[in-house]
């Protein structure tokens, strides 16, 4: 039985009440005594009722007390249980930030390895390459070979021009003889005559050309020897790019492409082009080159620069 039908059997028990105890119509005296006898029964049991009302909004106010304290114990408990996912989920996600830092930091050695050992190789390549232009090699898409106006190559050339031209005409000049022996009748028996010249001819060409190997094998033998000898002595590589530009590389430069560039006037004059290179030399452009106008004095300034940087005392 809920509340509900307690409130309504109270409410009847209460109009009952009031009716019988309306004085307005007068009882017999038996009616009364029977009335007496029945309202302390009546009063008891609205009593009992009152109680049972008390009692059952207790027990509900209980009820709802004991809900309460369920669902603050069930918040609870999911905070906790919130609490704890989200504690594991911090410890993984550490777990997680330490192995991966683990691994970058091997990724980094390894990396620092590789670059440490193509460092190496590009300094034997480097190496390589020094000794090569030392012996004289180059490129020849970058690199034009100087040819001197006193070459001993081109007036060989020359001179073999030239006597092949007089063989040719002592050839022909033979033709128009053996022709005119042809068309007169005469035949010759003896025509050593003929071919002596011819032969002797023959034999100066090839020594000539003998001759011309040997002066050039020479003059390139010179030739590797300046060089080197410049080289060594200025401590400048020095090669040819286009038309009156020359490239200055450096025995001690720390790179490949650390060059100068110099353009030769039309006076005969010498001027220092913008590089990358030479833009990291601003002091000594502006001490040597526009001040001291010395460019055996700049040169040397970067030597020494160069040299300082790869020196330890």
């Amino acid at each position: 039985m809920d509340l509900e039908d307690d409130t309504t059997i109270l409410t009847t028990l209460k109009s009952f009440n009031t009716f019988i105890s309306r004085h307005e119509h007068p009882q017999r005296p038996s009616e009364q005594s029977g009335s007496g006898n029945l309202q302390p029964h009546y009063k008891r049991s609205m009593e009992f009722l009152e109680a049972a009302e008390r009692v059952h909004s207790q027990h509900r106010y209980l009820q709802l007390d004991q809900e309460k304290k369920q669902m603050e114990l069930s918040h609870k408990r999911a905070r906790f249980e919130l609490e704890k996912a989200a504690s594991e989920s911090a410890r993984n996600l550490e777990q997680e930030v330490d192995r991966n830092q683990d691994l970058l930091g091997q990724k980094i050695e390894e990396l620092e390895k590789d670059r440490q050992r193509l460092e190496e190789q590009n300094n034997i390549l480097e190496m390589r390459l020094e000794r090569h232009n030392l012996q004289g090699d180059y490129d020849p898409v970058k690199t034009r070979v100087i040819h001197l106006k006193l070459n001993p190559t081109a007036e060989a050339k020359q001179q073999r021009q030239q006597e092949a031209g007089a063989v040719q005409e002592e050839l022909t000049r033979l033709r128009e003889l053996v022709r005119s022996y042809q068309e007169g009748g005469v035949a010759s028996q003896d025509d050593s005559s003929i071919h002596t010249p011819g032969f002797n001819l023959r034999k100066q060409m090839e020594s000539s050309e003998l001759r011309n190997q040997r002066l050039k094998e020479v003059f390139q033998k010179k030739i590797q020897e300046f060089r080197t000898v410049c080289y060594v002595l200025t401590g400048y590589q020095i090669d040819i790019t286009t038309e009156n530009q020359y490239r200055l590389t450096s025995v001690y430069a720390e790179h490949m492409q650390d060059s100068l560039l110099f353009k030769k006037g039309s006076n005969g004059s010498m001027h220092l082009m913008e590089t990358e290179f030479s833009k990291t030399l601003g002091e000594m452009v502006t001490l040597h080159l526009h001040h001291q106008k010395s460019i055996p004095a700049f040169l040397s300034a970067v030597t020494l620069d160069l040299f300082s940087r790869q020196t330890t005392f």
